[in-house]
């Protein structure tokens, strides 16, 4: 886990400004700092010396007279209003350069996934990506907000404050530089030690959001089989890990804390007693003692922070590194150059593979407009992926394949939106046809079925064969709406009843003599008998058309 890592510059340009930004104001904070603690130094030793006595020797060398006080005091309250002006700036700095860096990391992520395949591959749940990209990135407001200003003071105020200490007292200085790493060293220990916790409380949040989804989508099947108890003592163990995986990073958090304070404290200390032993001994000016103890908690203010803030932006951290990796990946493989369009579908010694391994082995046949094919074979024979090259979701690796130039599509899940029924079914359509959305309800077996019925999250409030038939509708009013030359249907009448079926099967066979070519994969028989012909799929061995 990267203090700053260099994609966040480079994935979000809104970035750059927050650290050019906060370097200006960090160094017009540090010289602010050292003009208040010197006038502050000055204002003590003009009141003190004559108390005691205006002692001679170095003890009164570079003091002011008491009649210097309102001009000193002037120079005082115009760093103390510069510091509080500069600490202000970056706070708003920090914090809208978090907004814009989230809306770029998520516009960045999402291009991502509109420019590739469905087909991620990826092993990541949507739940798991939208924790990433929701919850996950608003985490960066701790990293921008209160890790990113200490960072900057670092890197720029403590060095500029060590050298002015080194100005005024060489000695001070080498103290400083030679306990000044002890800090660091704790921070590296710690932050390995925060890392393994926050990894793996990341982790459980994901399961946990992963879990609660899917409950959420099965819980009418849940009800109707009375398996909802078990589910809830499910995402109640989720929660408790997730709570207990917490309470082990905010005790690393605490921890950490008290270690970084305790290490400071004794830091400065010990400078503190050097340039108070010779104060004491009278072998060193008051003046330049004082302003040498006040820039001393400035010294290490920041590199305690900067250790506590980034506890507090881990989180942030660690899912901004899974967006980078998102926006990182392969480039999802585009419509091969050997796809080209014609009047129907045709496959030409077609073979499919992942790395080493063959997925659909050659492969020739073809859907002419007016028939209906469907293409059968076991599960993993690579049915659905023969289906995906058609749409330019997965590249061939040899052969030829034309389709038509437009398409309609039925994917194996429903797809639904929240929304009406009618809002899904001309999912697009900027001018939506009520006619023939109700239409193509009739002919996919829901003649009756209210368009303006309002669906939850993911089509939630139809049962698995209502959501199926309304993709169907929605293939079909696209295919009339565009008067698309073919259909592409992935097992569209696996949760239908043969009812169902039938009328969908009718459906397809008006369509084929329409004019399209029609292809279905499908394992059902009903499907396979309506059909004009049947191409049989082996597992990555052969095939044989029927």
């Amino acid at each position: 886990m990267k203090p700053l890592d260099p994609r966040l510059l480079r994935y979000a340009r809104a970035a750059r400004g927050v650290f050019a930004l906060g370097a200006l104001l960090g160094l017009l904070r540090t010289v602010a700092i050292v003009a208040w603690s010197w006038s502050l130094a000055q204002m003590i030793t003009a009141a003190v010396l004559p108390v005691i006595g205006n002692p001679t020797g170095p003890v009164s060398e570079g003091g002011f007279a008491t009649a210097d006080l309102p001009w000193l005091a002037l120079v005082a309250t115009g760093a103390l209003i510069l510091r509080s002006f500069s600490a202000w700036g970056m706070d708003v700095v920090a914090a809208r350069g978090a907004v814009r860096v989230k809306a770029q990391l998520r516009d960045a992520a999402l291009s991502k996934f509109d420019a590739g395949s469905p087909e991620r591959g990826d092993g990541k749940s949507d739940a798991e990506l939208a924790t990433s990209l929701g919850r996950g990135l608003d985490a960066l407001d701790g990293y921008f907000s209160g890790y990113v200003p200490q960072l900057i003071l670092t890197v720029i105020a403590t060095p500029l404050l060590i050298i002015a200490v080194f100005l005024a007292d060489p000695v001070s200085a080498v103290t400083v530089l030679i306990v000044f790493p002890v800090i660091p060293l704790f921070m590296i220990l710690i932050g390995l030690a925060t890392q393994a916790v926050q990894d793996r409380q990341w982790s459980q949040l994901q399961h946990l959001s992963a879990s609660f989804l899917d409950v959420v989508s099965g819980l009418t099947t849940l009800k109707i089989f009375g398996r909802e108890q078990r589910q809830t003592e499910r995402i109640a163990r989720e929660t408790e890990g997730y709570r207990s995986r917490t309470m082990k990073v905010l005790r690393v958090t605490f921890l950490s804390g008290f270690v970084l304070d305790l290490a400071g404290t004794f830091s400065i200390a010990l400078v503190a007693v050097t340039v108070g032993t010779r104060l004491v001994n009278g072998e060193f000016p008051l003046a330049l003692g004082l302003f040498v103890l006040l820039l001393l908690p400035e010294i290490f203010i920041p590199i305690r922070q900067v250790g506590a803030a980034f506890h507090a932006s881990t989180e942030g951290l660690s899912a901004s590194a899974e967006v980078f990796a998102l926006i990182e990946r392969d480039p999802a493989p585009a419509l091969s150059s050997e796809l080209s369009t014609s009047r129907g579908i045709h496959f030409d010694r077609v073979e499919i593979k992942r790395g080493d391994r063959s997925i659909v082995e050659p492969v020739s046949f073809e859907v002419v407009p007016g028939e209906v094919v469907a293409l059968a074979g076991p599960s993993g024979s690579g049915k659905s992926t023969l289906l995906s090259t058609l749409l330019g979701f997965v590249a061939q690796s040899a052969g030829h394949v034309s389709r038509p130039a437009e398409v309609a599509w039925v994917g194996q899940q429903a797809g639904l939106l929240q929304g009406t029924v009618a809002s899904n079914v001309a999912l697009g359509d900027p001018e939506p046809d009520p006619e023939l959305i109700s239409r193509a309800l009739s002919a996919a077996a829901l003649p009756a079925f209210d368009p303006a019925t309002v669906l939850g999250a993911s089509g939630a409030g139809l049962s698995g064969g209502q959501a199926q038939r309304v993709s169907i509708a929605r293939c079909l009013y696209r295919a009339w709406r565009h008067d698309v030359g073919g259909l592409l249907l992935d097992e569209p009448t696996s949760a239908l009843d043969a009812a169902s079926e039938a009328v969908v099967c009718e459906t397809l066979r008006a369509e084929a003599a329409a004019g399209r070519a029609v292809l279905v994969v499908s394992h059902r028989p009903g499907v396979l008998e309506a059909a004009d012909r049947v191409v049989r799929v082996a597992a990555a061995k052969s095939w044989v058309a029927s």
